[in-house]
């Protein structure tokens, strides 16, 4: 059995967590900053990076603890390296390096991204190939998985992440921080075919949300209050979903992927999920959804797959297996 314990600080949740054979979780724990950022409409880097020195010690024993684990049952440290905010991931890098260095354990660097892909492993079968839709905050990809190791970017976004379109959404409607989780719950009482919100025209697979938010603005702008939430936030999210599902689809049948793997943040989204599942010819994979938001456990669980050289974000992804 390989155990690692994972470290996560990329953006506003404190995380750490144990995982045996990047499949089996022993303990998963998080500090949330979420109400911390409401009153700003965002994550503020400066205060983040701060509540991320004061929580990571207390995170890291909890889920040593919850584990019954001590420091000599571990094969490796992993924590996240980037993409991310600076100041987070320095907090991170250096919390796991203390540890590597007092207990002489391997300390492994894990692309955040890739990680959200390997969410899917946890407490699940799953194996390569598969063609993965990446939704989060800050970025949108479809990657195309030959195996644990070989991987290639075939479609990103060119501008907002479906994930920032919906942060940005919700600002405009009024709605509060994070978007993502009350646009959801509001559609599904609205009418997706209330307006008319059109897609981004990009080629091949990549995607385009900044015109999709530009449209959501004009309406608005044109209706007389009080606004109706649920048809906006319904007939936003249908545009958003409709062309993910529609592209990774095509992607899918042109590549010949024998299953389809939903990660990040955005895989919490009913209406996707269900879009995928209903119209995939191929069996649908999504991480339970405590795996969906940053955690600890999907970079425990990434390290024991792929290692330390990994990087979705630079499109750089090795052949070999790095231990």
């Amino acid at each position: 059995m390989t155990i690692y314990l994972g470290i996560e600080t990329s953006c506003d949740e404190t995380a750490a967590a144990v995982v045996a054979d990047g499949r089996k979780v022993l303990s998963n724990c998080l500090f949330s900053q979420v109400d911390i950022h409401k009153k700003f409409g965002g994550v503020v880097p400066e205060v983040a990076a701060r509540q991320h020195l004061e929580s990571v010690n207390n995170i890291i024993d909890e889920a040593m603890q919850n584990a019954g684990l001590g420091y000599g049952d571990l094969d490796g440290i992993a924590y996240t390296a980037g993409p991310g905010l600076i100041g987070t991931l320095i907090t991170g890098m250096l919390a796991a390096k203390a540890l590597s260095w007092s207990y002489n354990l391997p300390l492994l660097a894990v692309d955040h991204l890739l990680a959200h892909v390997c969410a899917n492993y946890l407490q699940s079968d799953l194996e390569p190939p598969f063609l993965a839709l990446l939704v989060s905050g800050g970025h949108t990809q479809i990657v195309h998985f030959t195996s644990y190791t070989e991987a290639s970017i075939i479609g990103r976004t060119l501008d907002d992440a479906a994930g920032e379109a919906y942060d940005k959404v919700a600002r405009l409607l009024g709605l509060g921080y994070p978007g993502g989780a009350i646009i959801d719950r509001l559609a599904q009482k609205g009418n997706a075919q209330a307006f008319k919100f059109p897609e981004g025209v990009v080629a091949g697979y990549d995607f385009s949300f900044s015109g999709l938010k530009t449209a959501v603005l004009r309406t608005v702008e044109k209706l007389a209050p009080p606004l109706p939430v649920e048809d906006l936030a319904a007939s936003f999210q249908d545009a958003v979903c409709r062309v993910l599902v529609r592209k990774t689809l095509k992607a899918q049948s042109e590549l010949g992927a024998p299953r389809i793997v939903l990660a990040g943040g955005v895989a919490a989204n009913k209406t996707l999920r269900d879009s995928l599942v209903a119209q995939s010819p191929v069996p649908v994979y999504f991480p339970d959804r405590s795996f969906c938001t940053d955690n600890a456990a999907m970079v425990a669980g990434a390290a024991y797959f792929v290692g330390k050289k990994v990087s979705l974000a630079a499109g750089v992804y090795p052949r070999q297996l790095v231990k």
